[in-house]
């Protein structure tokens, strides 16, 4: 079997445009993965003693890590925060590209 470069695969399949725009629509829960895998690993921890501390299941916990979970709640990112020392930030972004106006 012949070894690939994923990343050229993946640069090739960004150049479809129904790919891309599903890959990007991705784009945030992947982030709010890594950042939970980023400070869960600082502490020393494991999946199981996230999951205990912040009192939810590990599978919940390999779930979210995984960048698979859908409609997860600003309460639970909480949950995890307050676990791991942590806060969720949430911003809303333009799609238009305009720039938002001040209040």
């Amino acid at each position: 079997m012949k070894a690939h470069d994923y990343r050229n695969i993946l640069k090739e399949e960004l150049e479809e445009p129904a790919f891309r725009e599903a890959y990007e629509s991705l784009e945030e829960e992947f982030a709010v993965a890594k950042e939970i895998i980023r400070l869960r690993k600082a502490k020393g921890w494991t999946q199981r003693e996230l999951a205990e501390r912040a009192h939810t299941s590990q599978p919940t916990v390999a779930r979210l890590e995984s960048g698979n979970y859908r409609n997860v709640s600003l309460s639970f990112l909480r949950k995890l925060g307050r676990a791991l020392g942590a806060v969720p930030i949430v911003r809303m972004h333009s799609v238009d590209g305009k720039s938002p106006q001040h209040i």
